[in-house]
């Protein structure tokens, strides 16, 4: 009975810490504007790189944390969902795409989204329940049952995994640990190099968004990963992540979170329907979001501007959904916490993404093209 209790205390403790990290991370983006999208945005329609470097930059770090950690001990770099040997590289291209293109509709990703619901978005508020649903119906709805009889049907088998350092261990016969912290440390400080060699990047703003969300991921891996695991739980004696979604460790992802909070809110009553990471950091973000708009007095009620403003954020927010969950996460998910893994099915995800998002520039010019 005491160990049950230490174990609920256990996951208390976790879920806070969670939700204080994951307010961290939508008070910086908040306060910085970081925004994946917008960074694309601006590449393509005015060659800023500004933004990209910020999105760069959290990569390079949040690769150096994470590996840094594993070199420690202090987590198990193997056990999160980007690096298992199952390689979905076409539900990861394919989910992608949908997803950058949806995001382009909607005005935002899924971490915008929530940004911008506690800075008073109610057009947001609306992606994000669109999201969530379509979300749900992907993990085990519809959605659900095409997904996983279509793409996820083509996969490759790589015995290693998917994550580089470990093929540079096999390669060079070195200890994992090692690998892994000699691997990021090459590509982390290249990234952070190349953000850095821009004179205009170096602001404190900038700084700080790339910095600040990097290390935001750094503290989720430590949260769940480290504060979280238990060598043996007291009922089945196995190894557990306590409050993890997946079963696994966990980092910042919003897309399945979504459903599950929507999950959450509608089956509340269930006591089998807890609070998890996944939940608590939604609710962080927006909680994080909120306190900064209102020290900076930006808070303010939006809503649609028209009909056709309206339609295209429900299909970018239905597609962001489909797409999050087929590609296993989001500009988050795959893009900063996946790719701090090194993983190569994050890559091809992330550059599902770029793709997607591309296309749907070009499609929103077409718009205003055919208007004009």
């Amino acid at each position: 009975m005491d160990e049950l209790a230490t174990l609920q205390s256990l996951n208390q403790t976790v879920l806070w810490a969670a939700f204080g990290v994951a307010a961290v991370f939508g008070f910086i983006a908040q306060r910085t504007h970081f925004c994946t999208m917008g960074a694309i945005s601006d590449i393509v329609n005015m060659g800023d790189w500004t933004r990209m470097r910020m999105w760069v930059m959290a990569v390079g770090v949040a690769a150096i944390g994470f590996y840094g950690m594993g070199w420690l001990g202090w987590i198990d770099t193997s056990q999160s969902l980007y690096t298992g040997s199952r390689f979905l590289w076409l539900s990861a291209l394919v989910g992608g795409s949908l997803f950058g293109f949806g995001m382009v509709l909607a005005s935002g990703c899924g971490s915008k989204t929530l940004v911008r619901i506690g800075a008073g978005s109610l057009k947001s508020l609306v992606v994000f329940f669109v999201m969530g649903l379509a979300a749900f119906m992907t993990l085990r709805g519809i959605f659900g049952v095409v997904r996983v009889n279509t793409v996820d049907r083509v996969s490759l088998e790589l015995p290693s995994g998917s994550a580089l350092p470990t093929w540079v261990a096999k390669a060079l016969g070195m200890e994992p640990g090692l690998a892994g912290l000699l691997s990021a440390l090459v590509i982390g400080v290249v990234l952070i190099a190349w953000c850095l060699r821009s004179a205009d990047f170096r602001t404190g703003n900038n700084l700080l968004a790339g910095a600040g969300i990097g290390l935001t991921i750094v503290g989720m891996w430590w949260v769940s990963g480290h504060l979280g695991f238990l060598p043996e739980h007291p009922e089945t004696l196995e190894p557990v992540y306590t409050g993890s979604n997946s079963g696994r460790m966990e980092a910042l992802t919003f897309t399945a979170p979504m459903a599950y909070v929507l999950d959450w809110f509608i089956f509340f009553s269930d006591k089998s329907k807890v609070l998890t990471f996944g939940v608590v950091t939604v609710f962080g973000v927006v909680a994080g979001s909120f306190l900064c708009a209102l020290i900076e007095r930006s808070f303010r009620w939006e809503g649609f501007r028209d009909t056709r403003d309206t339609a295209l954020h429900l299909v970018g927010a239905a597609l962001m959904g489909v797409g999050g969950v087929t590609a296993l996460g989001c500009t988050v998910g795959q893009g900063l916490s996946g790719l701090s893994t090194l993983s190569l099915l994050s890559a091809v995800a992330v550059a599902g993404i770029v793709g997607g998002a591309v296309l749907g520039f070009k499609f929103q010019m077409w718009l205003l093209e055919r208007a004009g």
